[in-house]
């Protein structure tokens, strides 16, 4: 399940989790967010990034180390 990252102190609400369009944030972060502010998950799966990006960026701390292409990046396409 994909879990909220940034701004840290979020979480699901253990009863609903993440949805595609409305998910409910809970924790101290949570009050302090307004209608349009951006909310960064970590992604489930890491097709959903690769189907949508052409190079991912690999982190050690908050460092970028590396930049590797994905599948679309190198020109795959699967249906």
């Amino acid at each position: 399940m994909p879990a909220p990252y940034l701004p840290s102190g979020l979480r699901l609400d253990g009863q609903e989790g993440a949805g595609e369009v409305q998910t409910p944030l809970l924790g101290a972060a949570a009050d302090e967010l307004a209608i349009g502010d951006r909310v960064y998950m970590r992604h489930a799966k890491a097709g959903e990034l690769c189907e949508r990006f052409s190079s991912l960026h690999l982190l050690k701390g908050r460092e970028i180390v590396e930049e590797v292409p994905t599948y679309r990046g190198e020109g795959g396409c699967f249906l």
